[in-house]
């Protein structure tokens, strides 16, 4: 079932990026918003995912904690931009949280999830990247 609402949840990335470049110029911007929100939702989990990873050892590392902030934040300042730049900076950060977690995930036992994480990843980056394209 996973995979199954993991690629669900990629739908609004790539229906985003189309409709930018298909839209009315009036409805351009409207549309890059929402695909910019929707970007920022999806990397604001990704960074609590690592909360509950800490969250399940008596003693967690401090640094679960910060690098679980830290997605939130990034996509916050990238909601504000306007979206040729800030949907750049999804794709990017949609990256980098990949990068984080294949080295920590599977010292938490979800090494399997990194399979469909990678091509959810990818997905949603293009998107964000090809959305900033047609900005």
């Amino acid at each position: 079932m996973a995979k199954q609402l993991g690629y669900l949840a990629l739908l609004p990335f790539i229906v985003g990026a189309l409709l930018v470049w298909f839209v009315r110029a009036d409805a351009r911007a409207h549309v890059a918003a929402a695909l910019s929100a929707y970007a920022a939702v999806v990397i604001a989990f990704l960074g609590g995912v690592h909360w509950g990873f800490g969250f399940v050892h008596a003693a967690p590392a401090p640094r679960l904690f910060v690098w679980g902030v830290v997605p939130a934040l990034v996509a916050f300042v990238a909601v504000l931009m306007p979206p040729y730049a800030g949907l750049v900076i999804h794709g990017a950060m949609l990256v980098g949280c990949y990068l984080v977690d294949r080295n920590i995930y599977p010292l938490h036992g979800a090494g399997r999830w990194l399979v469909l994480r990678f091509r959810l990843s990818l997905g949603a980056s293009l998107s964000c990247f090809i959305g900033a394209a047609g900005s």
